[in-house]
């Protein structure tokens, strides 16, 4: 097995085609078809169902697969370090965080970051902490700022609330060094609460309008509106609906979190939201909220353990937590945020 042929073989299985994946991969197609027949020869399993104008993966490709990303992405990632200069004149950061972090501390550490070391360049990924996770263990990221709950509630059954356990849930060490034979290391460094938003009086068709404080049982009489599947905020909400005993009515599932904010905004209905996000949102009422364990969550700069970082991902986390300790020590944070790393 050659990595040139682990190359080749994510470029079929991604096109689905011998001749596509060869002119991406800048090599005629018959040496590229050869090098595929090799791979199975030493592997002794066909990788591939060939069709006539498509190819499918058979199980022993998509048993591959998931392996052939992370030893290319490895071999990647240990290019570059080796090409990096102890300045980081060069480089690259391949950064994962949730959609209420890159709209609010995330761009202001990368402002930092990039004035420091205008020759690494920054790859940003958006999305929940359970899709980051996947990305961040198959080597497609350096690091990622992930939400870390410690689980809240007994995983609902079946039905009980159309969901299912978080990727994230049970896989991550507890804050603090990493704990032997787990995947991923974690370093602390916010501590957010959740607070339920509706629009401003006058603009939702609520049943009655929110107060300064309310439990999740009263949240859940009134119309949801809910991030899409894969984000550990929507896992917390409808979790703690379970826990409580209540099912609730969902009136928009699916958004991002700029998308969340603006339909509340528009009356569709309420959200519960991290008070991160709220800073300049004058079209919002913020009710806090009422429960023990799940209205607080841990936000964690996770990153592989099984590989060295890169000098670009240890200089970032060097700036995040210098960003994060300044800001806090001149009361920059909003409210109900607190930077928690260990050494503050």
């Amino acid at each position: 097995m050659t990595l040139k042929q682990l190359i080749y073989f994510l470029a079929v299985a991604d096109t689905g085609r011998f001749v596509q994946a060869a002119a991406e991969s800048r090599v005629a197609q018959p040496t590229l078809s050869r090098q595929i027949q090799a791979l199975e020869d030493d592997l002794g399993e066909t990788l591939f169902t060939r069709g006539r104008d498509h190819v499918t993966l058979t199980s022993a490709g998509e048993t591959l697969l998931p392996l052939a990303r992370r030893i290319v992405a490895d071999v990647e990632t240990a290019r570059l370090e080796i090409a990096e200069l102890a300045t980081l004149r060069r480089g690259r950061l391949r950064l994962g965080a949730t959609p209420s972090l890159c709209v609010s501390v995330v761009a202001d550490v990368l402002a930092v970051f990039h004035d420091a070391y205008p020759g690494v360049s920054l790859q940003i990924s958006e999305g929940g902490s359970q899709d980051l996770v996947a990305d961040l263990e198959d080597g497609q990221l350096d690091l990622a700022l992930v939400i870390h709950q410690p689980d809240r509630f007994p995983t609902p059954g079946p039905g009980a609330s159309g969901t299912t356990p978080g990727r994230l849930r049970g896989r991550l060490p507890a804050p603090g060094p990493p704990i032997p034979g787990t995947a991923l290391g974690l370093t602390p460094v916010l501590r957010e609460e959740l607070v339920a938003i509706s629009a401003t009086a006058g603009r939702a068709p609520l049943d009655e309008v929110l107060g300064d404080h309310a439990g999740i049982a009263e949240i859940a009489r009134h119309p949801l509106v809910i991030n899409r599947p894969g984000y550990e905020l929507r896992e917390a909400v409808l979790s703690a609906c379970a826990a409580a005993g209540v099912t609730p009515r969902i009136a928009v599932e699916g958004g991002e979190m700029d998308a969340v904010l603006r339909m509340v905004e528009r009356g569709l209905g309420v959200a519960i939201v991290p008070s991160l996000v709220l800073a300049g949102r004058t079209g919002l009422h913020t009710t806090r909220l009422d429960g023990i364990g799940w209205t607080h969550r841990t936000i964690v700069l996770a990153h592989r353990t099984d590989v060295a970082p890169t000098r670009a991902a240890e200089a970032f986390r060097e700036t995040l937590l210098a960003v994060l300790a300044r800001t806090s020590r001149t009361g920059g944070l909003p409210p109900g945020v607190r930077f928690i790393h260990p050494s503050s």
